[in-house]
């Protein structure tokens, strides 16, 4: 049976050694025993339904699975700005609903706060203050808004798993959309293979990377809970995810599924090895069920990259990402300014002042998050934004071994904090993986990943206390109960004539 936590169950901390003595030396009834593990076993973890953090709850999943924009009338209305506003209000009206202590105590919150101050610099140091300015002002406030918001409001397990189902429940949301409402267009030179199409603001390649986090989290789920509803739920928005990664046709996003398996069966202890191959069936037979024409033939071009036109073509990613870096080398502090890679594609790359005059000139995107990160807020921000990544990936691991191995098999709250140091690092990696292919710098999944790790770092460092504490209470217990019986020694008993 586990230890009680004397401070939280209001009991005296410093209790007299006759009563410490007594109350050790008395064993405890069996049926008592047997009452206090069932009852502790039975408890399920539920989500938190005060208006703050269902408020977050219906943000998470606006934000994520965009299915407002498919309600143009709702589009309308700005949901995510109303919804934002009234989170801060909600905030602000009731603190007691918020995590006490900084809300930079942990090192990704910490590292957040210098990348939204980099940003900020970059803009009136970057090539165009006010491109930076509008994008500061219009999206990335929100987001960091948003971000530190969750990170505030993950007072406990139960909170940080009412924020993470809010994401398994958006990406299934999304993942239902990508199957039965996007539709399929052909591409290629011969029309030979088709992917998803028209998805609002997420296009084919981006909807990967957002769901590949959405089945880590599913996975977590998954491992943590016992209710057979939510288990099923979980299982059927892996195989929706599997089946959207083959409409999609992304290659990145196949390469990052590929990782999150690797990483999903190195690195995740205490999860059976036929659990895991479990799941990663469940999302493969997603895969190939609902893998379109020519997306197998799409695929095996990854094994000869130079053949493809992003290798050698002007506006191909090799050549990008080689420019990318030249931005950062000429801007190395604060870099282009945010949101200004497009702009310096059309007007101080070698790109634009090669091209004559008259000749028109594609302003691309940087197709890889970490050249997004260094060109635009420089290698300041590039340390920054990637050290969450990395970082998280071995704090999470860190903390994960000093928690207690009970947790593997304690309450659903305990077994959910566990297990979250255990896949919060596969979608770190799922995440800095498929990013490379991909825009991702400044938007919503990155940030997501922040809050999740660094409220599951919180919540482990409060776990690691507690036990310590326990320890240390014991421990003077203990030398309260020898020192007592050194000084009142009991007399050996009188032999009888």
């Amino acid at each position: 049976m586990d230890q009680v936590d004397t401070e939280d169950a209001g009991i005296d901390s410093a209790p007299d050694t006759a009563a410490v003595a007594a109350a050790l030396a008395a064993p405890t009834p069996a049926p008592f025993r047997r009452r206090l593990v069932v009852q502790r076993s039975r408890g399920h973890l539920k989500l938190s339904r005060d208006r703050l953090h269902m408020s977050l709850f219906l943000l998470i999943v606006l934000t994520i699975s965009r299915v407002y924009m498919h309600v143009p009338n709702l589009a309308k209305a700005r949901p995510l700005l109303l919804l934002t506003a009234a989170v801060a209000i909600f905030a602000f009206m009731s603190p007691r609903l918020l995590a006490s202590g900084s809300v930079l105590r942990t090192w990704p919150a910490r590292a957040l706060a210098g990348l939204t101050i980099v940003a900020c610099l970059s803009a009136p140091a970057g090539i165009s203050l006010g491109n930076s300015g509008r994008f500061l002002i219009e999206v990335y406030s929100k987001i960091i808004i948003l971000t530190f918001l969750i990170i505030a409001a993950t007072r406990n397990v139960r909170d940080l798993y009412t924020f993470a189902w809010a994401y398994v429940v958006a990406s299934g949301i999304l993942a239902f959309f990508a199957l039965f409402v996007f539709k399929l267009t052909r591409y290629g030179t011969d029309f030979d293979y088709a992917r998803l199409a028209n998805l609002y603001t997420w296009d084919a390649n981006d909807v990967v990377l957002v769901l590949l986090v959405g089945l880590v989290l599913s996975l977590l789920v998954l491992q943590s809970v016992r209710d057979p509803l939510r288990k099923i739920t979980c299982l059927a928005v892996l195989l929706f995810i599997g089946a959207t990664v083959a409409r999609s046709g992304s290659r990145g996003g196949f390469v990052g599924l590929i990782a999150v398996g690797g990483a999903l069966l190195v690195m995740t202890s205490g999860v059976s090895i036929f659990r895991k191959v479990f799941v990663i069936g469940v999302a493969a037979a997603g895969l190939f069920l609902w893998a379109p024409e020519g997306y197998w033939k799409q695929m095996e071009t990854i094994k000869d990259p130079k053949a493809d036109y992003n290798y050698n073509s002007l506006d191909g990613r090799r050549k990008i990402g080689q420019r990318g870096i030249q931005y950062m080398k000429d801007h190395p502090l604060f870099g282009v300014g945010i949101s200004n890679f497009q702009k310096a594609e059309c007007t101080i790359s070698d790109k634009a002042k090669n091209t004559p005059p008259g000749y028109g000139i594609r302003c691309m995107p940087p197709h890889n998050s970490y050249i997004q990160a260094g060109a635009e807020t420089g290698v300041t921000g590039l340390v920054l934004w990637a050290s969450v990544i990395f970082g998280g990936v071995f704090s999470l691991r860190r903390w994960g071994k000093k928690l207690p191995k009970r947790f593997r098999h304690g309450t659903e709250e305990q077994k959910f904090l566990y297990y979250a140091c255990q896949y919060l690092p596969v979608a770190l990696i799922g995440f800095g993986v498929t990013s490379y292919f991909l825009t991702f710098a400044w938007l919503e999944p990155y940030y997501m990943l922040v809050a999740l790790t660094a409220g599951t770092i919180n919540l482990a460092n409060q776990e690691r206390t507690k036990a310590l504490l326990r320890a240390r209470r014991a421990r003077a217990a203990r030398m309260a109960i020898r020192a007592a019986s050194a000084r009142f020694p009991v007399p050996a008993p009188v032999a009888a004539d």
